[in-house]
C-alpha cells in the first residue's frame, strides 16, 4: 500500500502554495491519473512521493508518505543529465535487474515496446535516442526491476502509436498500482480507474485537489453534471433573493413613510410603527444570514484564451509544399526512408505518423527549413525540443516583448494572462518553466504573427487533458495550412484533413483517422 497524507507543497521562489491537503491511498491494481493545468506541480507531486528529496531545492513539502517496504519505478518526464551521456547499454549495465535477466526476457521485453533487442548493448548515447526511444529504454529498465508500484511522469510522451497501444495494454494488466501524469486523453480513458486533479483557482492563489474513484469520463461528465446544477441552483436562489428583497424594500419604504407622516401626531400609533421597524430590520438580517449560506457559483480553473486573429486565410489552390526527396537520410548519415513525397495545397491540416526512429522529425525540419526560406509565405515551428526555438535565458515577456515598450510590454502581460501564467511566471526565466508553459508560449508567440502555415512537432504532447481540447479548437480553425508529428489520437482525429504513415518506403496516407 503507497499512502499519502495530508500533502502540502510551496515553491521557495514566489511562496506560493501548489498543493494543499492532498490525501489517498493507492493499492494494488489502482490506476490512478494526476491530472491538471500546467504549472500546477503535478510532476513535483509525483517526485516528492518518489523521494522527497527530489524536491528540496525548489519546494517545501509537508505531508506523511507511507511506502515501507514496496518497491517503486519511477519515470522521470526528461532523462537525467548523468544519463544523457551514457550509452544505452552502460545505462543498462547499472542495473542489477539486467544482469540478472536472461536473454530471452530482453528479446521479450524489446519485442513488447517494438525495439530491437540489440540495443540493450548499443554504444549509441542516451541523450541521442529520439524522445520515444528514450522513453522505451527507460521503461523497458523499470519493468525488468518488478516493481510493486509505478510512477510514470508523461510515459505517452513521445512514443509512436503502437508502443502507446502497448502501454495501454501494460497500465490495465499491471497487477500493482501505478498514479501516472499524461496528456494523451486516449491512454487515460482507456486505463485510469481513479483521478486525482490539482487546481490553481483564483489567479493561481487557492489550491485545490479532488480525488475521485472513478474512470476519467466519468470523472468529467459528473463534474461537468455537478458545475451545473451548482450553477443552476445559485441563479435560481438570486433569482428567489431578489424576489424577496424587492418585497421586502416595499416594505421597509412603507413603514419608514409611515413614521415620518406620524411624527408624534399618535404615540400609539408610533409605538407600533417602531415595533414594525424592528421587526423589518431583524427581516432583513435573516436575509443577510441567508445570503451567506447561498450556494456559491462553481469555481474551476478557467481554460487558455488565444485566437489566430493576424492570420490571413490560405488561398485553396496555394502550393504549400511540393516535396520529392528520393532519399531521407538521419544527420549520422543513416538511410531512414526512400521516394518520400509530400504535396500540400491551400490551407490543408496534415499529420504525419510512423514509429519512433523512423525519422518524422528529421522530414519535419526539412520542411521547414524549406518553407521558412520562402518569401511568399510565413511559417512558425513548434520543435519537439523547444530550446531549439525559445530563448531559456530570456523571461515571457522579454521574449515577447521585443521592443521593451511599456504599452507593448502591457499588451503581452494580458496576453500571457489569458493563458494563465501569474504575474511572477511572466518574469521567471523560460528555462524554469514547465513543459506545458514553454508550449504556450510557442503557441502564444504563433498566434502574435501573421504566420499562414504551422510547422508543429508534437504539438499537443505538454498540454494538460483540460486545456487539450481548447488548443484542438484552436488548431482546428487555424486559416492556413499546418504539417505536423503527432501521435496523439484526438489530434490525428479533430484537426488533420489527412494522416500519412512514414516507413522505409516513404509516405503512405492513413484511412484510420477520420476528422470528426
Amino acid at each position: 500500500m503507497l499512502q499519502i497524507g495530508h500533502l502540502t507543497i510551496t515553491h521557495k521562489k514566489d511562496l506560493r502554495t501548489i498543493v494543499s491537503g492532498l490525501s489517498f491511498v493507492l493499492n494494488p491494481g489502482d490506476k490512478a491519473v494526476l491530472i491538471g493545468e500546467e504549472g500546477n506541480g503535478k510532476s513535483t507531486v509525483l517526485k516528492w512521493i518518489c523521494d522527497p528529496r527530489l524536491v528540496e531545492d525548489y519546494a517545501e513539502a509537508e505531508g506523511t508518505r507511507t511506502a515501507q517496504g514496496v518497491v517503486l519505478g519511477y519515470l522521470p518526464q526528461e532523462l537525467p543529465e548523468d544519463d544523457r551521456e551514457l550509452s544505452v547499454y552502460d545505462y543498462f549495465s547499472r542495473r542489477p535487474a539486467f544482469q540478472e535477466a536472461d536473454a530471452a526476457e530482453l528479446i521479450r521485453m524489446a519485442s513488447a515496446l517494438h525495439f530491437d533487442s540489440g540495443l540493450f548493448y548499443s554504444a549509441q548515447l542516451m541523450g541521442s535516442l529520439s524522445g520515444g526511444e528514450r522513453v522505451k529504454v527507460q521503461m523497458a529498465a523499470l519493468l525488468l526491476a518488478k516493481p510493486d508500484y509505478l510512477l510514470l511522469d508523461e510515459p505517452s510522451n513521445d512514443i509512436d502509436i503502437e508502443t502507446l497501444e502497448w502501454l495501454e495494454k501494460m497500465i490495465r494488466n499491471f497487477a500493482g498500482g501505478i498514479l501516472f501524469i499524461s496528456h494523451d486523453e486516449t491512454l487515460i480513458e482507456r486505463t485510469a480507474n481513479r483521478v486525482i486533479l490539482i487546481e490553481q483557482l483564483r489567479r493561481k492563489t487557492v489550491p485545490r485537489v479532488t480525488v475521485a474513484n472513478v474512470s476519467f469520463r466519468t470523472f468529467m461528465e459528473e463534474r461537468q453534471r455537478s458545475f451545473a446544477k451548482q450553477e443552476q441552483e445559485a441563479v435560481s436562489e438570486r433569482r428567489e433573493e431578489k424576489k424577496a428583497m424587492e418585497r421586502f424594500r416595499r416594505i421597509e419604504q412603507s413603514v419608514e413613510a409611515d413614521l415620518r407622516s406620524n411624527s408624534r401626531q399618535d404615540p400609539s400609533k408610533g409605538r407600533l410603527l417602531k415595533k414594525k421597524m424592528k421587526a423589518v430590520k431583524s427581516l432583513e438580517h435573516r436575509y443577510e444570514r441567508e445570503h451567506g449560506e447561498m450556494t456559491a457559483f462553481p469555481e474551476s480553473e478557467s481554460a487558455i484564451t488565444i485566437r489566430f486573429e493576424r492570420q490571413k486565410e490560405m488561398p485553396a489552390g496555394k502550393t504549400v509544399v511540393n516535396l520529392e526527396l528520393p532519399e531521407l537520410r538521419a544527420p549520422d548519415g543513416r538511410l531512414l526512408a526512400r521516394n518520400v513525397v509530400l504535396k500540400i495545397r491551400g490551407p490543408e491540416k496534415i499529420g504525419i505518423i510512423g514509429r519512433n526512429g523512423a525519422g518524422k522529425t528529421t522530414l519535419i525540419r526539412k520542411i521547414a527549413a524549406e518553407l521558412c526560406s520562402r518569401s511568399d509565405i510565413t511559417a512558425c515551428c513548434m520543435p519537439q525540443n523547444y530550446e531549439e526555438e525559445l530563448p531559456f535565458g530570456k523571461t515571457p515577456v522579454d521574449y515577447l516583448a521585443s521592443s521593451g515598450h511599456r504599452d507593448e510590454i502591457t499588451q503581452v502581460r494580458t496576453f500571457l494572462g489569458s493563458m494563465k501564467y501569474t504575474a511572477d511566471e511572466m518574469f521567471h526565466p523560460i528555462a524554469e518553466l514547465s513543459g506545458g508553459q514553454k508550449a504556450k508560449l510557442l503557441l502564444l508567440r504563433m498566434s502574435l504573427t501573421e504566420a499562414d502555415v504551422l510547422i508543429l512537432d508534437e504539438p499537443t504532447r505538454n498540454f494538460s487533458p483540460l486545456s487539450a481540447p481548447e488548443v484542438r479548437g484552436i488548431l482546428r480553425q487555424f486559416p492556413g495550412a499546418i504539417i505536423s508529428v503527432s501521435h496523439d489520437r484526438k489530434y490525428l482525429a479533430e484537426v488533420c484533413d489527412k494522416v500519412y504513415r512514414l516507413t522505409e518506403e516513404g509516405l503512405a496516407e492513413e484511412t484510420s483517422f477520420q476528422k470528426k
